[in-house]
């Protein structure tokens, strides 16, 4: 019985993924990686980074932003998303404004020529401000 109410009281207050939820993530995801996109050290940090400490990173972004969404937020169920191979939906648009927003905003403040990067060099940095455009993103998409 519990379980048959808990789930009419998911589909009556959880609403779907909406564009207004991509555009909330987006706010997000620039306002917290603004910052880190310009800043040298994070650049540095990036040359030094090696292969392993580069998927580790990544592998933050995922683990955060999938917490944030499916484990912070009780009221919000990864299997009752829509899917687009076998992921929620949700959870790719967040990793997609994760690294898109701090990727965009690099090229558009021209970091990666300002710190004489590379392209590994910029994925690695990219990778770094995405940890904190995931905490972004997703605070924005859970909390509004």
């Amino acid at each position: 019985m519990t379980g048959i109410v808990r789930t009419i009281l998911r589909r009556l207050f959880n609403r779907e993924f909406q564009p207004a939820d991509v555009a909330q993530q987006v706010v997000g995801g620039f306002l917290l990686a603004g910052p880190f996109v310009v800043t040298e050290e994070v650049w540095v940090l990036a040359g030094f980074m090696n292969p392993a400490q580069w998927v580790t990173v990544v592998g933050m972004v995922f683990a955060i932003g999938w917490g944030a969404l499916y484990r912070a937020d009780s009221g919000r169920d990864a299997d009752d998303e829509t899917e687009v191979a076998g992921i929620p939906y949700r959870f790719l648009t967040l990793m997609l404004v994760s690294f898109g927003s701090v990727l965009v905003l690099a090229f558009s403040f021209a970091a990666p020529e300002a710190f004489d990067a590379d392209i590994y060099q910029t994925a690695k940095a990219v990778s770094i401000g995405a940890v904190f455009a995931v905490v972004g993103a997703a605070t924005a998409d859970s909390v509004f």
